[in-house]
């Protein structure tokens, strides 16, 4: 039996796994985010392990003969968060999120600092990374810098909790902007542009291999083994990556949920970080991956039916499908969050383009699936440009489960994509799966296998060349409004007086 733990932004998910690779029980607990200023985003660390031993807790209840039968851990986690201990292994602030925006300045001045920083990470500094956090902190909280002893991401933090050790991935640790990412190691100057010192880093482990045992502490507060395996892991997509079998060159997946992800397998170390997109180590030795971003996706389709009063998105992707087969005739720029990839640009805005008074809510949809389609091209398009062989692409995540999104896609990409049979387990399903080769020294290739395709969407060769057009103008208006956006500070205008 094989233990999968996700640390997540919403919740903490665990699922035991048999050695029949069958879903076996899975629980979840909650967790909250702190904003206590404008851009920032924070946790607490406790609340990780109090939400883990919660999940751990309903797992046995669900199957309470399971847990004598786990024999390896594997862990999965959001990307990016900063993670800060003292000598004693205490925390020494709330953790500082992947989606917290406070270090925009700090970005610029580590490009200053470290002209090759793009060169050694594959990746432009942004806000999301953890070096520009830490350099935040040295600023502003310098007491708590020089106490440092240990920089930990999330889920290597909840490593340390079942382990008393310092660790990490190879996958993980690329998103923090201190990995040499092609050569697999920290980068000893990426660490002294931020002020930081090797000491300071946890030890590297590939994903698939073993990083620590689990400790009598942790054993007996979680009612399980003493001394079993804890995997590497991996950043929650390369563990979802793992989990959906996408870890041979080519092999790419567009995760289409709140936000939207074209991740793509890559044999070697491949970026192109001018374009907006990330290149990071797998989670799997000699595997890198390459991955676009985009902020808002299925957000948006939420978005309009709030706006439109539709009730529910089901009616709406009714009354959108009545128009078939006509494509919209206006355009959406999906950038309701700012945009990722290509762009970089946090204060990117939101525009529908061309309405008219006949403009009905379901060409108001339609415009806004075909613009979030039009935001993957550009992600595949800087993919393709950093030098990405895209083979099979499977589709998942909640907007999935529309076929019309999906003949939008394929349309929109001209590319094929592969719906999967139970395909949503996620990354904790790929962390289960990393536990089992860590454990067992299997081979990947054997493991990590896709899912039966139940579907695959072809291009609607009526929409090809049209959607060729659509795309040529989408990218047109966003060049014409870029330096329009205002930025996300309001301003205040003053009363005018007129007594």
């Amino acid at each position: 039996m094989f233990l999968g733990i996700d640390i997540g932004t919403s919740s903490v998910k665990a699922i035991l796994v048999n050695e029949s690779q069958q879903l076996v029980a899975q629980a979840s607990a909650p967790l909250t985010v702190s904003r206590p200023q404008p851009d920032w985003s924070e946790q607490d660390p406790e609340d990780w392990w109090q939400a883990c031993i919660d999940a751990i807790g309903q797992l046995h209840q669900s199957c309470p003969e399971c847990r004598t039968r786990v024999e390896s851990i594997g862990l999965s986690g959001q990307m990016h968060g900063a993670i800060l201990l003292d000598r004693n292994a205490r925390v020494l602030r709330p953790a500082i999120l992947w989606n917290d925006g406070r270090s925009a300045a700090q970005c610029a001045a580590l490009e200053a600092r470290a002209p090759d920083l793009r060169t050694i990470t594959g990746n432009m500094a942004m806000p999301g990374f953890t070096a520009p956090k830490l350099m935040w902190v040295a600023e502003h909280e310098p007491d708590v810098f020089q106490s440092i002893h240990k920089v930990l991401l999330p889920k290597d933090y909840i490593r340390y909790r079942l382990s008393g050790s310092f660790g990490s991935d190879m996958s993980d640790a690329a998103g923090t902007l201190w990995l040499d990412v092609g050569q697999r190691r920290w980068s000893q100057d990426m660490l002294a542009a931020s002020g930081l010192q090797l000491s300071q880093m946890p030890d590297l482990f590939e994903g698939s291999e073993k990083s620590a045992e689990l400790c009598a502490e942790a054993a007996d507060l979680l009612r399980l083994p003493q001394g079993i395996t804890i995997a590497g892991g991996g950043g929650d997509n390369a563990s979802g990556a793992v989990g959906i079998g996408a870890v041979q060159a080519g092999n790419a997946f567009i995760s289409l949920g709140t936000s939207g992800v074209f991740f793509v397998a890559n044999a070697a170390f491949s970026p192109n970080p001018d374009r907006g997109m990330h290149a990071f180590c797998h989670a799997l030795p000699d595997t890198w991956h390459q991955m676009g971003v985009t902020l808002s996706a299925a957000s948006c389709l939420d978005w309009v039916v709030a706006l439109t009063g539709a009730d529910g998105i089901d009616q709406l992707l009714a009354e959108i499908a009545a128009l078939q087969p006509n494509p919209a005739t206006m355009l959406f720029l999906p950038y309701l969050s700012g945009e990722r990839t290509p762009h970089n640009d946090p204060n990117a805005k939101g525009v529908f383009f061309g309405l008219d008074h006949d403009t009905t809510r379901a060409e108001l949809g339609r415009a806004v699936l075909e613009g979030v389609a039009f935001s993957f091209a550009d992600s595949q398009q800087a993919l393709l440009q950093g030098g990405a062989k895209i083979e099979r692409t499977a589709l998942i995540g909640g907007g999935s489960r529309s076929r019309l999104w999906g003949e939008i896609l394929a349309s929109v990409l001209n590319r094929p994509l592969d719906l999967l049979a139970d395909g949503e387990f996620g990354p904790a399903f790929g962390a289960s799966r990393l536990a089992r080769l860590a454990r067992s020294g299997e081979s990947a290739r054997d493991i990590c296998t896709m899912p039966t395709i139940t579907h695959t969407q072809l291009p609607d060769e009526r929409w090809v060349d049209y959607y060729a057009a659509q795309l040529d103008q989408y990218r047109g208006l966003y060049a014409a409004l870029k330096d329009k956006f205002p930025n996300n500070k309001p301003t205040v205008m003053a009363a005018t007086n007129h007594t």
